[in-house]
């Protein structure tokens, strides 16, 4: 026991007392998403005063429990500005007509042959100008509507543009919870997104072959193509299509390339779109500033098109912000009661390997998102709870991470009662059980994260001068430490 203060005794809380917040997080997200159908806001909201009554029982008083969680939020104040500016970017990006312009191309390399393979990657093409949410709302509908005129078993259509649309969500700089990712461990985001490139990457290649394969049983002729063909006269219509508003998209390599900041690296990006819509759309310079704030508005009379077309804005960033806010408190006050070190002390005790480590990383993350419900809580509960243990490992926190991506992000949208998995059967038509067989990018990227852990590839290993920062000039290595720091 320890004093708070000089005042109140801190109590280490027992494993019974511990579950307390976990458990009743747990009901809340059920019975609000599950059976009220509402947002996960409130219920996480009322866990993160459970959570506090929980800290106040354990001795810790409020001005320090306070204290805690404005640090903690204050980690991720750079993060949640990138999203302000993202909700602007993808705004201006759909009134210049860039991402019209890949969807209208996109859209023009279909085929029944090669149907669900050229499905995940125009997922993958839209979800790098967005995020999973914004690709599987747009042109993930779309995709469903042509699949189903080609006689394509819709499972398999949604399988291929979850997995599309989820390498996306981790490899995009424009996704919400990439930078939420690279907030809680501390990483810069490009460089969380170049690390991720080494689990990623494989597991894409994999997924699209398995798709190559399956696509070979769909050989027909007389596919109907007409949805397509009314999305891109549409298009047309409505935007000036040009291969040369795709040049933009050089722009995210280059932010890559030259390891350009985010937050002026998108600024910079938000301002090419508004001067391509000014320019090229011949789109009013207040009206502009409107679509930023607010997102584009598209009224042509054609369901699936406007779905596509209506996204963007500042507001719209708003609710992930919000989520994010509730989220980071609720881990927060986990951390500073001690209750995660209480859940997870006896499996780090028989964790010695660095596969082992990434398994029970992966094992958390995967539990995260079944008693969570968001895949927010499968990077910030396992991101709060190994984020020391992989720094006292001698392990780089964007190795945790990557791991958190692996096993988190993308395995939410598997289950049917995640906000992920139920956003997906609203648009996509196609419940996660139905899917999830197909979606070989999202549970893949978990086995593959794994087996690179056993196997020692791509381990990222704090550099000396680090490890001596961390631990005062003692450098403590697991029994895999005779593998050379990357």
């Amino acid at each position: 026991m320890k004093q708070e203060n000089n005042v109140n005794v801190v109590k280490p809380p027992s494993i019974w007392l511990a579950l307390i917040p976990i458990v009743f997080m747990a009901c809340a997200l059920a019975i609000g998403i599950g059976v009220y159908g509402a947002d996960p806001h409130v219920p996480l909201l009322i866990s993160t005063v459970v959570a506090v009554i929980v800290a106040l029982k354990l001795g810790h008083n409020w001005n320090s429990i306070e204290e805690h969680l404005v640090k903690t939020i204050s980690v991720s104040i750079k993060a949640l500005l990138i999203l302000v500016i993202i909700g602007a970017f993808i705004g201006a990006w759909m009134a210049s007509g860039i991402v019209p312009s890949m969807v209208y191309y996109g859209l023009g390399v279909v085929s029944p042959t090669y149907f669900l393979v050229t499905a995940c990657i125009i997922s993958v093409l839209v979800s790098i100008a967005g995020n999973a949410w914004f690709a599987a709302g747009t042109i993930g509908v779309a995709l469903m509507g042509i699949g189903h005129g080609l006689g394509v078993p819709l499972p398999m259509v949604a399988g291929a543009v979850v997995s599309g649309v989820y390498f996306g969500d981790k490899m995009s700089p424009l996704s919400d919870v990439t930078n939420f990712t690279s907030a809680v461990v501390g990483v810069d985001l490009f460089e969380h997104i170049r690390n991720l490139m080494n689990t990623t990457v494989p597991t894409l290649i994999i997924s699209l072959m398995l798709y190559t394969f399956l696509g070979f049983k769909f050989r027909g002729e007389g596919a109907d193509l007409s949805q397509a063909e009314n999305i891109q006269g549409i298009l047309s219509e409505q935007f000036v299509i040009s291969p040369f508003l795709l040049i933009p998209l050089l722009f995210i390599a280059l932010i890559f390339i030259l390891k350009i900041p985010a937050i002026p690296g998108l600024t910079v990006g938000v301002l090419i779109g508004g001067i391509c819509a000014i320019f090229v759309q011949k789109t009013s310079l207040g009206n502009m500033i409107n679509i930023m704030n607010n997102g584009y508005t598209s009224e042509t009379g054609y369901k699936v098109t406007d779905e596509l077309l209506n996204q963007g804005g500042i507001q719209d960033m708003m609710y992930t912000v919000s989520l994010i806010l509730i989220a980071l408190s609720f881990g927060a006050i986990l951390e500073k009661a001690k209750i995660l070190e209480t859940l997870l002390g006896s499996l780090l005790k028989k964790v010695k390997r660095t596969g082992s480590l990434i398994t029970a990383t992966a094992g958390t993350c995967i539990a995260s998102n079944i008693v969570g419900c968001d895949q927010f809580m499968s990077v910030i509960i396992p991101g709060r709870m190994y984020l020391n243990e992989y720094k006292k490992r001698g392990l780089h926190p964007k190795l945790l991470g990557r791991t958190l991506e692996d096993c988190g992000t993308v395995t939410a949208s598997l289950l049917p009662w995640t906000t992920c998995g139920i956003f997906m059967f609203s648009v996509l038509g196609v419940s996660a059980l139905e899917y999830a067989p197909y979606a070989f990018f999202c549970y893949i990227s978990t086995f593959v994260a794994i087996a690179f852990g056993y196997l020692n590839i791509k381990i990222n290993r704090l550099q000396v001068e680090e490890l001596s920062e961390k631990k005062g000039g003692k450098i403590d290595q697991d029994l895999d430490s005779s593998i050379p720091m990357e």
